[in-house]
């Protein structure tokens, strides 16, 4: 069963983005969905895990660039222009960590 959530999570990584740029970009969509997805590579943070993926566990609050911090400066992207669509992926990724925490061990975050 945990498989398939993780499956579904992967999956949403990639549509709620595309839905995104269609939706708010529609002149340049694919320039805005390629940066969205660029900014998954916030996850490379999980390197510092042991293990690296572990599917019970909350990424948020836990890996350094999911952290409350982090989230707060992905907030204040959104105020400038030049870092808005990467704000916006960012906090994306991080609603979606947030509700796979919730999905997998009944938590938004880690306390």
């Amino acid at each position: 069963m945990l498989e398939g959530f993780v499956i579904i999570h992967i999956i949403l990584h990639f549509v709620v983005p595309a839905i995104f740029a269609r939706t708010f970009y529609p002149q340049k969509w694919i320039n805005a969905f390629l940066i969205l997805i660029a900014t998954m590579l916030v996850d490379i943070d999980h390197l510092l895990a042991t293990p690296i993926y572990d599917p019970l566990r909350c990424s948020i609050n836990f890996h350094p660039l999911h952290t409350l911090p982090a989230i707060a400066v992905y907030f204040v992207m959104l105020g400038f222009n030049k870092t808005r669509l990467i704000g916006f992926g960012l906090l994306i990724h991080m609603a979606l960590d947030s509700i796979d925490c919730f999905q997998n061990v009944g938590l938004w975050m880690n306390p």
